[in-house]
């Protein structure tokens, strides 16, 4: 995969956008443990970020995954990993099945809006007790009348402090726990305030991405039409993990230029920091291990631009975009550990830039699929490990 012009110049708007509107705001929001996702998204959308591969019918640019991916990637351009991650799953996780799958109704009323920028979604997976194992959710919606009744709790939530709505994995049924689930779109407010039945039970409080509002949020009785549901009624198992894989490729993406910034970073301070009458760059075992994270990260750049050209050319990706998603987590922990080794005293200051990657970027191997799970995704693709029937 090769960026065109277009590409390129989606990368510069953005990163235009980010050095006027995000980074000089970016320690103020950290310390506030949450950022003005409204007022940042409405700017986004302005500039059509937000629809870069959502249909022109409904706001977006029509442009194929590639662009989607280029624009992930300049996203690692801002200076923490909290807002990033919250326009990602406006972009890549909470409307992918919405605009695949959805209604005509429910695109103009959710898809629309999300694309021009005029509300926050989230997406609705994990539990307290089920998080990488997503067959084990219990949230449930039973129908009374023309409506969902959904009672349940959902967990490490992006965005829910902030959110208008939620699309929701829920169970619809009681039959395979593969085949008894359903996303529906479920609005969290009304006139500006939580609906009826919810409850935002804890704000959590995280080791970093501290800029991105995560939450436990309670549903008690809430009712949301019958027509909010996405596509097939017991197939939202199916359409979660395709929208998985996006996701995964966006993690992958998006870490590229942080991980990038972060050698850079560490190379200006080897070359001006004096020990032992030279420089922390003139000696050989630095430059080695600075030369070995480069590199590993140009290898994960190959694999997720690859991953990505197969996947604009339609064929499925499961393999490569779980080991983009590996080899992506593995090293946010290795690039930004090494680095901060080298940094010394200064690298465990809370403000210094690699201290604050090495905080976010632990968050890679866990959310969004942990190491584990794409090993073994990766395990059962080769054949190593048998695969459950249904």
């Amino acid at each position: 995969m090769q960026f065109t012009h277009e590409h390129l110049e989606i990368q510069k708007t953005l990163k235009r956008f980010i050095d006027a509107e995000i980074n000089p705001h970016v320690d103020e929001w950290e310390a506030a443990e949450q950022f003005p996702a409204h007022e940042v998204f409405k700017k986004l959308g302005n500039l059509g970020l937000l629809g870069v591969t959502k249909p022109e019918a409904y706001g977006g640019m029509g442009l194929d995954y590639s662009y989607g991916m280029a624009m992930a990637e300049a996203l690692g351009h801002i200076d923490c990993g909290g807002v990033p991650m919250a326009i990602g799953v406006q972009t890549d996780m909470c409307t992918p099945a919405l605009a695949r799958f959805g209604s005509e109704e429910l695109k103009k009323e959710f898809l629309v809006p999300a694309i021009a920028g005029d509300t926050v979604g989230c997406i609705g997976v994990s539990e307290p007790g089920a998080g990488s194992d997503v067959s084990a959710i219990t949230s449930r919606a039973r129908k009374d009348g023309d409506d969902y009744v959904i009672t349940g709790q959902k967990m490490w939530i992006t965005n829910s402090l902030q959110a208008d709505w939620m699309c929701m994995l829920v169970n619809t049924g009681d039959g395979p726990a593969h085949k008894n689930k359903s996303l529906v779109m479920v609005p969290m407010r009304e006139n500006g305030k939580l609906r009826k039945g919810i409850e935002v039970a804890r704000k959590i409080k995280k080791i970093g991405m501290h800029s991105s509002d995560t939450g436990l949020i309670y549903f008690d009785e809430v009712r949301v039409p019958q027509r909010n549901l996405i596509g097939q009624e017991g197939a939202g198992f199916v359409y979660q993990m395709q929208q998985f894989q996006e996701e995964r490729l966006w993690c992958a993406a998006s870490g590229l230029q942080s991980l990038n910034n972060c050698i850079q970073w560490t190379v200006e301070w080897a070359q001006e920091r004096k020990m032992f009458g030279a420089t922390l760059a003139d000696q050989q075992w630095v430059q080695f291990k600075l030369a070995e994270m480069k590199t590993e990260v140009e290898a994960l750049r190959a694999l997720t631009y690859r991953a990505c050209e197969l996947y604009v050319s339609g064929q499925d990706v499961l393999e490569l975009a779980s080991m983009a998603k590996l080899k992506a987590g593995r090293l946010n922990r290795i690039v930004a550990d090494g680095c901060l080794q080298f940094w010394g005293g200064m690298g465990y200051t809370w403000e210094n830039k690699v201290a604050r990657l090495f905080r976010d970027g632990r968050l890679g191997s866990i959310g969004g699929g942990a190491d584990e799970v794409m090993m073994g995704i990766i395990a059962k693709t080769m054949g190593v490990a048998k695969r459950k029937t249904a």
